[in-house]
């Protein structure tokens, strides 16, 4: 049996953060090829440094897309977050490309053929795992879900002049403590974030300690809860004058903070026939609406997937002790529901569309979903259809 009473910690970092930046670039040209033609192959790879910008992929898209856009759309991207520095700015930063064509090969595992004998395959090999509970609202893990909402909550106020003391680069970390297997108040807080030359310490923590206590649920912040905020007493130079950024290097930070397993792909950067991105999106929809449905607390789902091959090698179901159902049947109820080869899942979540640009910060999993169809896996319409398949 796990543990009832323990400490668990979660890390978010900001859309300023280098690797961040990187995620938001590289799902800005995805975005911008799904635009021209939904069919679009994207496997996108961004570097910034100080006042420079590398791109390099691979692409099988409409040629209307030219490097003259891309470049225009990683330049907005880091504009919209808000770098004009000196060490780094959406106008003046070097760009590099070194982007070219799909491998023929992998295409040619990927692609359904003309005369529908074959239907298309999964882009690569690889395990993704899907995971939901009963802490939060949302069905996320508690620590995650907040260590997230602190930095949303100061992006918002930082772009809209709330907070012109602070910068776009920023971490957070959130540890609560846990009884009886449920998270019941805040161990600490961890906060470092970008501010300007003339701005004092103690004006930070002020502007931090005021979204932490907005964040938290009541109770959970108190005198014992301990406060770590630029805890090395400057954070001037940042963003990716202060640090090397690459994309798909917070892939823990995009799911479940450490809080469930996770196969090691990445998201951003990558067009739905990259089951690295889309399954881990079916596998949360799955789990969720497996919590939802009543069926257990938590839920955590794997699939595998062979590269060219359409359905997945398998699918594992773990209830952690806390189901109503036997986890074989259930697994089996789950692929009833939903067809988990890629074109399957691309076409029940509509993942075909530029719904990615967003998804880059703050977590993918958690997120309300859009009307026009962004986070699609997190709807709640799967419930009766999996009860009914059990009963």
């Amino acid at each position: 049996m796990p543990r009832a009473n323990y400490l668990f910690t979660s890390e978010s970092v900001s859309e300023g953060h280098p690797d961040k930046v990187c995620d938001r670039i590289s799902d800005s040209v995805v975005d911008l090829y799904l635009a021209a033609d939904p069919y679009s192959r994207v496997a996108i790879e961004t570097l910034v440094t100080t006042n420079r910008i590398v791109m390099a992929g691979e692409v099988r898209g409409p040629e209307t897309v030219t490097p003259e856009l891309i470049e225009e759309a990683a330049r907005r991207a880091v504009r919209e977050i808000g770098y004009e520095q000196k060490g780094f700015h959406w106008r003046d930063a070097e760009f590099e490309y070194y982007v070219h064509e799909q491998s023929a090969d992998i295409a040619r595992g990927v692609d359904a053929d003309a005369e529908g004998g074959k239907d298309e395959g999964a882009g690569d090999q690889g395990i993704m795992f899907g995971y939901a509970c009963r802490e939060t609202e949302p069905l996320m893990p508690a620590p995650i879900f907040y260590a997230h909402r602190i930095l949303h909550e100061m992006a918002k106020a930082r772009h809209t002049g709330v907070t012109p003391e602070l910068g776009p680069d920023a971490k957070s970390q959130v540890t609560l403590v846990y009884e009886d297997g449920k998270p019941v108040r805040a161990h600490s807080v961890v906060v470092s974030t970008q501010h300007g030359e003339d701005v004092s310490q103690e004006r930070v923590q002020e502007i931090v300690r005021g979204f932490v206590d907005e964040v938290m649920p009541k109770g959970w912040v108190n005198g014992h809860t301990k406060f770590h905020i630029n805890p090395t007493g400057r954070f001037v130079i940042g963003g990716p004058d202060g640090d090397t950024g690459v994309t798909g290097r917070k892939i823990i930070v995009d799911t479940y903070g450490g809080a469930a397993p996770h196969g090691g792909g990445a998201f951003s950067g990558k067009d739905p026939t990259k089951v690295d991105r889309s399954a881990a999106y079916a596998a949360r929809y799955l789990a969720k609406n497996v919590v939802a449905a009543g069926l257990a607390d938590r839920c955590t789902l794997q699939l595998s997937y062979a590269i060219g091959v359409s359905q997945p090698l398998s699918l594992y179901v773990d209830l952690h002790g806390t189901g109503s159902v036997d986890e074989g049947a259930l697994g089996q109820a789950l692929r009833q529901v939903m067809d988990l080869s890629p074109r399957g899942i691309r076409e029940h979540l509509g993942l075909s569309r530029p719904i990615y640009e967003r998804t880059a910060s703050y977590g993918h999993f958690g997120r309300q979903p859009d009307n026009d169809g962004g986070f699609s896996w997190e709807r709640l319409d799967l419930v009766e259809p999996i009860r009914g398949e059990l009963s």
